[in-house]
């Protein structure tokens, strides 16, 4: 039991080391999702639930980091702010 906790606690820690505040839905959300991961794939397994909810916030992560453009608008902040110059790509099409 000590296990489901751990995970959510040092995500906290570094969430209140990062930006400087504890966000207490963030905290609690793992716990749901904990919930819906062990009735979903049914098994008392802590070690799966865990590696199955890192899983699931990585993809969550990616979705959102894609639908969001998340690439194109750091890349344009960084160019701005360090005044950095990207090599231009050309697609080469294949015969």
């Amino acid at each position: 039991m000590y296990l489901y906790i751990i995970t959510p606690l040092l995500g906290s820690l570094k969430n209140y080391v990062k930006y400087k505040r504890f966000n207490i839905l963030i905290f609690i959300r793992s716990f749901y999702v904990y919930l819906i991961l062990k009735l979903a794939a049914q098994t008392n397994n802590i070690y799966l639930i865990l590696i199955l909810e890192r899983w699931f916030f990585f993809i969550f992560k990616i979705i959102r980091s894609i639908y969001r453009n998340d690439y194109i608008r750091n890349r344009t902040k960084y160019e701005t702010k360090y005044k950095l110059i990207y090599p231009i790509q050309e697609v080469q099409e294949e015969c």
